[in-house]
């Protein structure tokens, strides 16, 4: 287990879910100093008065900096002194990312290597990146760009040995911003329509705390490049609407379908056939570890690997699909619901 006693956390993008989720994690622990970075003063200012509030006796341990990972010197003014970074900061709406792909890059691929850049020369010992199942086999600037992101990151790897980098992939987390649950329920609550995009697609589904558990397990586990994959379960969307509508008093009835968005996929994939040709079963994990060929393909018209592990592709089809109770169960589990649900019974 990594000992985070006195030791300095940089969290990038950490007024989002994940970040939220970090500081409620480990703000009561022995650890010395959290870094909130991100470009929003608005947001840093709300958790700044939110954790005063929840946790006044350790809210002191919450440094926050305003910069953006697309400027390197705002990012190497918050990395000194670090000792880990979870790289959360991104660009992650599919349908914006369409219309605006170059911001994407400049966020998701050009900012991840910023980061690593400031990480490495600040001599921090371990860099977690978080990337999304919509890496693999991607078919949206969203996903292109995660996927570019997670080339950085294995390509960084390989230039340092005292900064250890590796990445995360992780489908749909319930109820972080901008998911589709809290819009549900606000539009059950208005008695507006529940809209959804397509009833027979699927995604794979976890909690916050599942996420996290995920990037601990990758600062644990993770070598040098490696990406880290959780066999997540899935659910379809229908089935997903319809959980929600029997815990907050929807009328299925009124679950409208309005199409699939800009870029969206049927189903996701978190490990693709190509990676399992090397990926490594780690129970509840995959890891695909870090290709350590060098450029000198010569030496492979003599000789090669024909030997391949038999796994096949993991993705949110062939998961564990789970039902509307066994949704409705993990839905139900959320702090975020039990306490939309404490406002219902009110």
């Amino acid at each position: 287990m990594i000992d985070f006693t006195n030791k300095t956390l940089l969290i990038t993008g950490g007024t989002g879910s994940f970040g939220n989720a970090v500081l409620n994690r480990f703000l009561r622990t022995d650890i010395g100093e959290i870094r909130i970075f991100s470009r929003d003063e608005k947001k840093q200012d709300d958790m700044r008065h939110e954790f005063q509030v929840k946790m006044p006796e350790v809210a002191d341990k919450i440094r926050f900096y305003i910069g953006d990972v697309r400027d390197i010197a705002s990012v190497k003014n918050a990395m000194y002194g670090v000792d880990y970074v979870f790289h959360a900061a991104a660009l992650k709406q599919v349908p914006s990312c369409e219309f605006f792909p170059i911001e994407a890059v400049k966020t998701n691929v050009l900012g991840t290597e910023n980061v690593l850049t400031a990480a490495i020369e600040a001599g921090v010992k371990n860099v977690v990146c978080l990337s999304t199942d919509k890496a693999a086999y991607p078919v949206n600037a969203m996903g292109t760009s995660k996927a570019m992101m997670e080339k950085v990151v294995v390509a960084k790897a390989r230039t340092t040995k005292t900064t250890k980098i590796c990445c995360t992939r992780y489908g749909n987390v319930m109820c972080s911003r901008g998911s589709v649950i809290p819009l549900w329920i606000d539009q059950i609550r208005n008695g507006s329509p529940i809209t959804l995009t397509e009833p027979s697609m699927t995604r794979f589904i976890m909690s916050l705390d599942e996420a996290v558990d995920l990037v601990l397990f990758a600062f644990e586990h993770g070598e040098a490049g490696d990406i880290l994959v959780q066999k997540a379960p899935a659910c379809t969307i229908q089935t997903q609407a319809e959980a929600v509508c029997e815990l907050f008093n929807g009328r299925k009835e009124d679950i409208k379908v309005i199409g699939i968005r800009h870029g969206e996929k049927m189903y996701e994939t978190l490990l693709t056939n190509e990676e399992c040709a090397n990926a490594i079963d780690l129970g509840n994990f995959y890891r695909v570890p870090c290709d350590k060929r060098g450029l000198n393909y010569d030496k492979y018209f003599n000789q090669g690997d024909v030997e391949r592990n038999t796994l096949t592709e993991f993705n949110s089809n062939n998961t564990q699909l789970l039902t509307i109770e066994e949704t409705k169960a993990k839905i139900a589990s959320l702090a975020y619901i039990q306490d939309e649900l404490a406002k219902e019974a009110k």
